[in-house]
C-alpha cells in the first residue's frame, strides 16, 4: 500500500486519470465475467422458455382444428423452433411441420413423460459430441405440456439461438458501457483540464514571486483552488506590506541609531580634546550615557523579537509563572519613566499563568510601557486567573488599526519600532493565550485571556500601538 501511494504521488493528474480509467475497465471486465455473464445466461434461458410457453399456449388454442395431420399447421418460425406431439400410449411422435425430433431428444421426452403428470415442464438436454449427429456438443431447451387428451405437446428450440441472443445482450451491455466510459473519460479530461490550467497559473505565479518578478494571478473560482489562489495573492500582498514596513523600520532604526552614535562619537572626541560640549564634564558624560541607553533599548528590542521567534511551549502545564510579583516588580521599575502617571493595581492573590517567567515579564513590561506613552493621568492593571488587563486613559485606537496593531513593525503614533506589541502577541499565542485591544469609554484596554470569549465595544478616534 505504501509503494502504491508513492507511485500515485509521482503521477501527473492526466496519468492519474488514465490509471482510473484502466482500473474502471478492469473492474468492469471482472464484473462482466464473474457476475454479469452468469446473470445473462439465466436471463437468456428464461427468455427462451418464456417464448416456448407463449408458442405452446398459441398452439394449444388452435390445434383442435387439426386432427392427426399437422404438416400444414402455421408454426412460428421466428426462432429455430420445432414442435411435435408425443402420445405416451403408443410411444409415437407426430410432428407439427416438416421437421423431426432427433433420436436422443425423443428418448429424453419419453423418459420425462413418465414423471410429468400435469401442466408445463421446462427441460434442458445436453448431448456430448460423441452422441450428436454432427460430432459437436448440443444443448437443447424444450417444454412439455400435458394436453387434455393425455398427449404431450413438445416445443424445442436450439440452444444456438439462445447463445446468439446472449451474445447480443453482452454486446449491447459492453457497447453501452464503452460509450458511458468514453463519455466519462471526456468529462474527466475536461474536468482535469480545468484543474491543470489554474494550477499551472499558480505555479508560474509562485515562480515569478520567488524571483521577485511582477506577478499577477487571475484565477476566478469558488472551489478549493480558488481559495488557494486567493490565499496566495493575499499572502503576496501581506509580504509586500511587511517588506515595505521592514524597509521603513530599517530606515527609521538607521536614522535613530545614527543620531546617538554620532552624539556619543562627537562628545567622546570633544572630551578627549579637553572640550566639554555640555557645560561640564559630568553633564557631557551624562549625555553620552543617555544616548548609550537609547542604543541599548533599541538593540534589546531587536534581539528580543528574534528570540521570540524561537520561543516554544513544551506543553508541560506544571511550567507556570506567579504573575503577582512579576506585575508588582514591573510597575515599580517603570513608575519612574513618567512619575506623573498613576499606576493602579487590582490583582487577585496567587495568580499563575502557564509558561516561563521571563517572557511574561517582557509582556507586562511592553504593555505598561506602551500605556505610559499614551496615558493622560493613570494606568489601571487588573490581574485574575487566566486574565490580565492593562487599561490607560489615552486616546482611542482607530478602528482599522485594532486588528493589525499586533503585527510586527506596525507602529503607532508615538511608537518606537512596532516591535513591542508583536512580542506580546508572540508570547501569548505560544502559551495558548489570546490578546487584543479594545476601545472603552475614555480608555483603551489591552487584554490577555485564556479559554474565554468576550464582545467588543469600539469607538473611532486616534491611534496607539
Amino acid at each position: 500500500m505504501k509503494r502504491l501511494n508513492l507511485w500515485l504521488r509521482e503521477l501527473s493528474l492526466s496519468q492519474q486519470l488514465l490509471a482510473i480509467i484502466i482500473l474502471f475497465v478492469a473492474i468492469f471486465a471482472l464484473f462482466l465475467f464473474t457476475f454479469l455473464s452468469p446473470a445473462l445466461d439465466s436471463f437468456s434461458e428464461a427468455e427462451m422458455y418464456q417464448y416456448l410457453h407463449n408458442i405452446q399456449d398459441n398452439t394449444l388454442m388452435v390445434i383442435e382444428g387439426y386432427e392427426d395431420d399437422y404438416s400444414s399447421f402455421p408454426a412460428d418460425r421466428g426462432y429455430p423452433l420445432t414442435q411435435g406431439i408425443y402420445d405416451e400410449a403408443d410411444e409415437s411422435f407426430t410432428m407439427i411441420g416438416d421437421e423431426e425430433f432427433p433420436a436422443y431428444l425423443q428418448e429424453d421426452v419419453i423418459k420425462n413423460a413418465g414423471v410429468h403428470t400435469s401442466g408445463t415442464k421446462d427441460l434442458k438436454l445436453n448431448i456430448s459430441a460423441s452422441k450428436s449427429n454432427d460430432n459437436t456438443p448440443v444443448t437443447m431447451l424444450y417444454c412439455m405440456t400435458l394436453m387434455k387428451d393425455g398427449r404431450y405437446l413438445v416445443s424445442v428450440i436450439d440452444n444456438a439461438y439462445r447463445m446468439q441472443f446472449r451474445s447480443s445482450l453482452i454486446n449491447g451491455v459492453i457497447t453501452m458501457n464503452v460509450l458511458v466510459v468514453a463519455f466519462l473519460f471526456v468529462l474527466l479530461m475536461l474536468w482535469i483540464s480545468t484543474l491543470i490550467v489554474p494550477l499551472n497559473q499558480i505555479k508560474a505565479y509562485i515562480n515569478k514571486v520567488k524571483n521577485n518578478e511582477p506577478a499577477e494571478l487571475n484565477v476566478h473560482r469558488n472551489d478549493a483552488i480558488g481559495e488557494v489562489a486567493d490565499a496566495l495573492t493575499d499572502m503576496q500582498a501581506e509580504l509586500e506590506r511587511q517588506s515595505r514596513e521592514k524597509q521603513e523600520m530599517i530606515q527609521n532604526i538607521s536614522h535613530d541609531l545614527k543620531t546617538p552614535i554620532a552624539t556619543i562619537q562627537s562628545y567622546g572626541e570633544a572630551i578627549k580634546d579637553g572640550v566639554y560640549p555640555y557645560d561640564t564634564l559630568e553633564k557631557s558624560v551624562d549625555v553620552i550615557i543617555e544616548h548609550a541607553d537609547r542604543l541599548q533599548k533599541k538593540v534589546q528590542s531587536l534581539i528580543m523579537l528574534n528570540k521570540m521567534d524561537y520561543l516554544e511551549d513544551d506543553g508541560d502545564e506544571n511550567v507556570r509563572t506567579h504573575m503577582n510579583p512579576v506585575v508588582e516588580k514591573v510597575m515599580r521599575d517603570l513608575s519612574v519613566i513618567r512619575p506623573e502617571i498613576e499606576l493602579l493595581s487590582d490583582a487577585e492573590s496567587d495568580v499563575y499563568f502557564h509558561g516561563m517567567e521571563d517572557p511574561w515579564r517582557i509582556v507586562v513590561e511592553n504593555l505598561i510601557d506602551n500605556g505610559l506613552r499614551y496615558a493622560k493621568t493613570h494606568i489601571h492593571i487588573t490581574l485574575k486567573e487566566d486574565e490580565l488587563c492593562v487599561i490607560n486613559d489615552g486616546s482611542s485606537i482607530a478602528e482599522e488599526d485594532l486588528e493589525r496593531i499586533f503585527h510586527p513593525y506596525e507602529m503607532g503614533t508615538n511608537g518606537k519600532f512596532g516591535l513591542g506589541l508583536s512580542i506580546v502577541h508572540k508570547v501569548c499565542t505560544t502559551y495558548g493565550y489570546h490578546v487584543d485591544a479594545e476601545n472603552l469609554p475614555g480608555e483603551v484596554c489591552f487584554r490577555i485571556w485564556r479559554n474565554a470569549k468576550k464582545g467588543r465595544r469600539r469607538t473611532k478616534h486616534g491611534r496607539q500601538g
